[in-house]
């Protein structure tokens, strides 16, 4: 039973390392309930995840709306000469029952969404809801990203989902097509990334490329002269070695992908609602781990939604919750009394995920790189590409941990391009000497303090809350692979397509590292 309630083998797996395990397995004893009296797994009624499909067609609203206007038919012929406005209108209000509830509308929830409702059993099985508390997104880390793609990783699980998203882009309207609606167009630009390399950096640019190359990539790794030959504005003074993408790299339009997911995830029943939650309601199981230490398993049964400007919640009762909440997802943990136990324990160990901003600076350059110019990040973390065709750049640099801005606001330093990157810039490219700084906008990293890589799949403890987060600025390339790894976990209780195990929530409590090299 306890399978059911923790999926992926991590019920048998909770506090006690096996030997022999690659990233940390778990072992679980014995089940304690709060009375003391000890048994193999949660009551019945608990530890089972039920998909409800009462009412869960996609046209559940237009019925309930119909049934409304019945009703107040009834009401003014019983009153004649009377206005009715004695039923309140709720269409506003998210629904009272939902299998899944999302919590964060931007790529990777969207994905989520989507890839449930590709893969569930029949049309209208799972009943999904997308919660976002900014409709506009004008903070959401989607619409405020650079939109590039690339496969250069140094970890063969980011290289297998961006090889995915690269093919789930070219064909995008095979997936994300919606009857008499126009087709996409992602604007994609297939120019490629070109990654620097000092002297220092150019055995571990080899180790990457070969790593990639096995996965699937097409890289070319390039000296400093045929860089030169290559790309003429470069100077390659304190250039060792170059790595450089030539397929399925680039860069494409963020804002298109997010509206073409949501359009689709509407067309096929998921409900959306503009709200915060602010509380969930939760049950609690205590259990003895084979060593006799007591942990408390809890599931989530109720998600409270609240409605934007005003005290009104809404109570969503669900089987799964989906933490896609960006930026913000730590808070969501917390929550669900995730990291609220004693140090150094699974109970206590939280999500390491905040908010960090990061800046980008659009120039003009008239005597800048043409329109073959690759994404470009220099050995010293400053990157740019072209933006349109009118000599146009946008670039930034992210900050050392000395230089981390406040990421209470969203505005803009730009002292920090003029000391920080345009020196860097003008160093790389000797024609953007001259270029004109024209505008700048600063978005958020969902970033992870632990390793800078992806948390995914369900929390050990809290049974029903999947992550989908901490991507740390490659969310956004990855989605269409995370969400159907998260999918395919909630539905099928595993990993099937790309082995995600190691992004695992357990690895922070191990202190299991899997660092990854290329963060631009």
């Amino acid at each position: 039973m306890i399978r059911r309630v923790l999926p992926h083998d991590l019920g048998r797996g909770l506090l006690t390392r096996r030997p022999g395990t690659r990233r940390g397995g778990f072992s679980l004893g014995k089940v304690e309930d709060d009375r003391g009296h000890c048994g193999s797994g949660l009551s019945p009624t608990s530890d089972c995840v039920s998909f409800r499909t009462r009412n869960h067609g996609p046209h559940w609203q237009d019925n309930w709306d119909g049934k409304v206007s019945e009703i107040k038919k009834k009401i003014k012929s019983i009153l004649p000469g009377r206005s009715c406005d004695l039923l309140q209108d709720t269409s506003h209000l998210p629904p009272e029952h939902s299998d899944v509830v999302i919590v964060g509308g931007g790529v990777l929830g969207l994905s989520v969404a989507y890839w449930l409702k590709k893969l569930e059993s029949r049309r209208g099985a799972i009943r999904v809801l997308v919660v976002e508390r900014d409709h506009t997104y004008s903070q959401a880390s989607t619409g405020l990203s650079v939109g590039g793609i690339c496969q250069q990783f140094s970890l063969p699980e980011n290289i297998q989902l961006s090889l995915f998203s690269a093919s789930f882009l070219r064909n995008i309207n095979e997936y994300l097509a919606v009857v008499d609606a126009p087709p996409l167009d992602l604007r994609f630009s297939p120019s490629g990334y070109l990654l620097l390399a000092s002297e220092k950096d150019a055995a571990a640019m080899e180790s990457n490329v070969k790593v990639q190359r096995q996965v699937g990539a097409k890289i070319s790794l390039m000296s400093p002269d045929q860089l030169r030959n290559k790309f003429p504005w470069i100077n390659t003074e304190g250039v060792a070695l170059a790595s450089y993408g030539m397929e399925d790299e680039g860069w494409f339009d963020p804002w298109c992908l997010l509206q073409g997911l949501r359009r689709k995830v509407q067309s096929l029943g998921v409900l959306f609602c503009q709200g915060e939650v602010t509380r969930f309601v939760s049950s609690s199981q205590r259990m003895l781990t084979t060593d006799d230490k007591a942990v408390v398993l809890k599931r989530i049964h109720k998600v409270h939604v609240k409605m934007d400007c005003s005290l009104e919640y809404q109570p969503v009762e669900c089987a799964i919750v989906v933490n896609a909440a960006g930026a913000w997802s730590a808070q969501i943990a917390a929550l669900a009394g995730i990291g609220e136990g004693p140090p150094g324990t699974l109970q206590g160990t939280k999500l390491p995920v905040e908010p960090r901003k990061r800046y980008v600076y659009v120039w003009h350059c008239p005597q800048g790189p043409g329109l073959e110019t690759p994404l470009v990040a220099d050995t010293s973390g400053a990157y740019f590409r072209r933006e349109g065709l009118g000599s146009n750049y946008l670039g930034g640099r992210s900050p050392t941990e000395q230089e981390e801005p406040d990421p209470a606001n969203l505005e803009v330093d730009h002292d920090f391009f003029q000391d920080n990157v345009w020196p860097h810039l003008a160093l790389r490219i000797p024609a953007f000497e001259t270029l004109k700084v024209q505008s700048a906008w600063a978005g958020y990293y969902d970033y992870n303090t632990f390793d800078q890589n992806g948390v995914v799949g369900p929390h050990p403890l809290v049974a029903n809350m999947y992550f989908a987060t901490g991507f740390s600025g490659h969310g956004l390339q990855q989605a269409p692979g995370v969400g159907r790894a998260v999918a395919e976990m909630i539905l099928k209780g595993r990993f099937q397509t790309i082995d995600l195990s190691p992004f695992l929530f357990t690895r922070f409590y191990l202190g299991e590292k899997i660092q990854e090299n290329n963060i631009i």
